[in-house]
């Protein structure tokens, strides 16, 4: 079937790391990170290009270049938890107004630990300003959450799913 490499967003996973500035897929890895808890919708993220436009006056054709790159902000709704250690952690990296970018490790859920050998579920890093932490309490009939905006500073590191490298 088509779909048989599709997969839900349910099982997916954001955990929130420090300011360790890193620069390699290795440096990223060594921060100690903290899973944000009851995430309802990780929004989305990733580059979108500038265009460049430019026209010759000798064919009066428009050519387009890419410009530079932006990943844009990430927009998460969470339950609000007050004791959750993941939504602690941002409330703290949206107070903090110094240099530097906090880490970021989102963890797809395409994995497959039960196979042999086990497969990695596909994981990104990146390095975020927090730009918004704001509370929704909604209506009656509604769940109090929050809604965090992360401004991506770096490029996206992506590792596909697949097999455990020992």
């Amino acid at each position: 079937m088509a779909d048989d490499n599709l997969n839900t967003a349910a099982g997916c996973r954001l955990a929130f790391g420090g300011k360790t500035a890193p620069a390699t897929l290795a440096e990223y890895e060594a921060d100690t990170y903290v899973q944000v808890g009851e995430i309802e919708d990780l929004g989305e993220f990733g580059d979108t290009f500038s265009a460049v436009n430019f026209t010759a006056l000798s064919d009066g054709r428009v050519r387009k270049y890419k410009g530079t790159a932006d990943a844009g902000n990430m927009t998460l709704a969470v339950g609000l938890d007050a004791g959750d250690a993941g939504q602690k952690a941002v409330a703290v990296a949206h107070k903090d107004r110094t240099k530097g970018n906090y880490n970021v490790k989102i963890t797809l859920n395409d994995g497959d630990p039960t196979a042999t050998p086990a497969i990695l579920p596909t994981t990104f890093y990146f390095g975020v300003k927090v730009m918004n932490n704001t509370v929704a309490a909604g209506s009656a009939d509604n769940v109090v959450r929050r809604n965090m905006t992360f401004a991506i500073n770096t490029d996206i590191i992506e590792i596909p799913a697949g097999p455990a490298v020992p």
